[in-house]
């Protein structure tokens, strides 16, 4: 629902903010007073194209501005969008549209204050609201969503889902299948390379753990003598030398003597003599260690080739597989996994034509099912459209939803024959409709303008408000050849249309006028030696003196005339109140 309304320096319009209720919602004034205006700037808002003509005289931009609030039955669609594209705000509840347009001819869009492409930020405006008007924001006149319309209205979505879901299974065997039957040449060819790669690499049976172990190797039989000659200091340290420097075991070994000493005077050190002599222990256990080390040092020419001609080839190895040996191990799974894919071939290629037959069978009792769902829905709805039709003054018109289905020798099983399906099924369905007697049916976006698009736009929408989950709808001059008695009865259908949406009109007609929730009222004035637009929203009071003007007369009757309207539109919004509870 459309919260707030914001317009700076657009058309005539300098500066503009509009707070909007739920509900009906009416919008009058004098021609060529802006109300129109208002209506393109939503357009704008909603990812029309910008035009340099649209910024006010003087200024350098025009800025449009809306926040929604979003409904439940939307929340989902509209949270992953702005999810993939990294829009979300601060509220899931509520989302921010904004769009720029300067002097110059550039524009920008903007979702919750991000800058965003122009196709992201349309898929977005067609969530929020439905425009009937010179706009393309008319979702009903798109064919491609009658069958979506059709499946909320029937309750069929699940059903939808589902054929979808086997689908998309589908395509993955088809994918696989395609794959096997590449060119003969080709698949020798990709075995002949995947077993070169597969030997190659259990050739040299490469661990994970062995490049560290080598490099570690490596780098001791390289340095093997600065290794010696510290060993050497070390064992030096511990045992003395020739000249009877005593070293750091015997030392320790003089301090545990000491100490043992000591502790047969003092109990308490008793602790320090064990010390003492654990480490005098293990200083003897170091030396021994270091000596056995030292003596098993032997520089090895042969084996350092050995390493170094190994690394190499585990470097070659992570050159073309992999960056690490774990990558190269993993290439090699996956090369076998390919090469006995291929190799077994005619085996797996039998089980996928099984499976892809089977889920073919399954698609078209899933798609025969979904389609006698929606033909008897289709039937239904027929006749409650017709209805409308009717109230409206065009008792005489037929509507058709014209269903096709066509043959494709790789398509699902259906009976007896094959027919074409994408994931929703076989069905290709149409809304047509004969306004006139003696007319064939014609699809509906070509079959009338004027009132009687503005009529027949209206019928639907009645009839398929629940379906459609669009949360704002708004009608641009929808009176257009609707006299004043029709006018009430579009009134009152419009007005019911705002149990389930925000229905905002901007019309002519008092009698249509009458049944709005809220009024405003667009006027233009000058100021100073601009001429800028003033949007009012008008009391009790100030709704009698609006719709007397549209009455063409100010005079007493036509004041009683324009107080009757507003007491007939309100009893007939009591009684159809009365007659929902």
């Amino acid at each position: 629902m459309l919260l707030e309304l914001r317009i700076k320096d657009f058309a005539i319009i300098d500066e503009l903010a509009l707070r909007l209720d739920p509900g009906f919602l009416v919008i009058t004034g004098e021609t060529g007073a802006g109300k129109s205006i208002i209506v393109d700037a939503v357009s704008l808002l909603l990812g029309e194209r910008s035009d340099a003509t649209l910024v006010r005289a003087g200024a350098d931009r025009a800025v449009v501005e809306g926040t929604f609030a979003v409904p439940k039955a939307i929340r989902s669609a509209l949270s992953a969008i702005l999810a993939r594209e990294g829009l979300e705000g601060e509220s899931g509840e509520e989302v921010l549209l904004s769009r720029e347009v300067r002097a110059n001819g550039r524009s920008q869009a903007r979702i919750n204050g991000s800058l965003c492409n122009l196709a992201v930020y349309r898929e977005v405006g067609a969530l929020l609201v439905d425009i009937h008007g010179q706009s393309e924001h008319l979702s009903l006149l798109r064919p491609a969503e009658h069958l979506y319309l059709l499946d909320r209205y029937a309750g069929l979505d699940e059903a939808r889902a589902a054929v979808s879901a086997l689908t998309r299974r589908l395509a993955g065997v088809r994918g696989e299948i395609k794959g096997l039957l590449t060119d003969e040449a080709a698949l020798a060819r990709r075995v002949d390379m995947l077993q070169y790669q597969v030997d190659e690499i259990r050739a040299a049976d490469p661990r994970p753990e062995e490049e560290e172990e080598l490099r570690q190797e490596r780098n001791r039989l390289v340095n093997v003598e600065k290794i010696a000659e510290l060993a050497a200091e070390a064992q030096l340290a511990l045992n003395g030398d020739l000249a009877d420097l005593s070293g750091a075991e015997d030392l320790l070994g003089q301090v545990a003597i000491v100490l043992t000493k000591l502790a047969r005077l003092d109990a308490t050190a008793q602790e320090y003599a064990d010390l003492a002599e654990t480490l005098s222990v293990q200083s003897a256990e170091l030396s021994r260690s270091i000596r056995a080390y030292r003596d098993g040092l032997e520089f090895d020419p042969r084996r350092l080739n050995e390493i170094e001609e190994r690394l190499e080839v585990l470097t070659r190895l992570k050159r073309k597989y992999g960056g690490s040996l774990e990558a190269v191990l993993d290439y090699a799974a996956r090369a076998q996994a390919e090469l006995d894919s291929i190799t077994h071939s005619e085996e797996r290629l039998a089980g996928l034509r099984a499976e892809e037959d089977r889920l073919l069978r399954q698609i078209g009792d899933g798609a025969a099912r979904l389609s006698q769902g929606r033909q008897e829905a289709a039937a239904h709805l027929t006749e409650r459209i017709i209805a409308e039709l009717g109230d409206l003054r065009m008792e005489r018109a037929r509507f058709e939803v014209v269903f096709e289905h066509q043959d494709d020798p790789d398509g699902c099983y259906v009976g007896e024959r094959r027919l074409a399906f994408d994931a929703t099924g076989v069905d290709r369905l149409e809304f047509y409709l004969a306004a006139n007697v003696g007319e064939p049916p014609r699809p509906l976006a070509k079959v009338a303008s004027g009132g009687e698009t503005a009529r027949i736009m209206l019928a639907l929408k009645s009839v398929l408000s629940r379906a459609d989950q669009v949360p704002t709808l708004i009608f641009d001059e929808i009176d257009q050849g609707i006299g004043g008695r029709l006018g009430a009865v579009v009134g009152h259908k419009l007005w019911g249309l705002s149990d389930a949406h925000q229905v905002l009109v901007v019309t002519h007609l008092a009698q249509l006028a009458g049944f709005g929730d809220a009024h405003y009222r667009v006027s233009k004035l000058v100021q100073g030696s601009r001429t800028v637009t003033r949007v009012q929203r008008l009391d009790d009071q100030g709704r009698v003196d609006e719709l007397a003007e549209m009455l063409g007369a100010e005079t007493t009757s036509a004041r009683q005339s324009a107080y009757d309207i507003l007491m007939l539109a309100r009893r007939a919004k009591e009684g159809r109140r009365l007659e929902t509870v």
